[in-house]
């Protein structure tokens, strides 16, 4: 079994599609590890705050069919398959890590490097997963989120 985890976020609806989301992959994925939610103002555009949360599970699926069940919940949600990255968007799913593979691979860039450097994934992954230690930094995610900039980074705890 691999374990993996994604990171959700949403500006549209987001409460909702946070739910289908969940719901959806519960019904692919289960059990869930979900963290709490988080929201946070949009980044690298102007637009409405995201609610984002991680989910953990174990899978023996392939990495690219990980990716594609993913891609099916987003389009669930509304979300477009050419959606503009810097926009509003009613569901984005994330891998954040496939164990501990390290891939540079287009469309597969692994461990996420937006994990390390978003208090908004690293914050949840931390939630719920505090002693799975980073492949590449070798350090665990409660090591990470402890040595963050969390002052320069607001975010309010949310219920979905």
């Amino acid at each position: 079994m691999t374990d993996v985890f994604v990171a959700a976020g949403s500006n549209v609806s987001p409460e909702a599609n946070l739910r289908k989301a969940v719901d959806a992959l519960e019904r692919i994925y289960s059990p869930l590890r979900i963290s709490p939610a988080y929201r946070n103002k949009a980044v690298g555009f102007e637009g409405d705050d995201f609610i984002n949360l991680v989910v953990g599970f174990s899978t023996t699926d392939s990495l690219v069919d990980v990716r594609k069940k993913l891609q099916s919940v987003e389009a669930l949600c509304g979300r477009a398959a050419d959606a503009l990255k810097w926009a509003p968007r009613s569901m984005d799913l994330d891998i954040l890590l496939y164990d501990d593979v390290i891939s540079t691979e287009p469309g597969f860039l692994l461990p996420r490097p937006d994990l390390v450097k978003r208090a908004y994934m690293l914050k949840p992954m931390a939630d719920i997963a505090p002693d799975v230690v980073h492949p590449t930094l070798h350090k665990s995610m409660r090591e990470l989120w402890g040595a963050f900039d969390q002052q320069g980074h607001e975010m309010t705890q949310v219920r979905v």
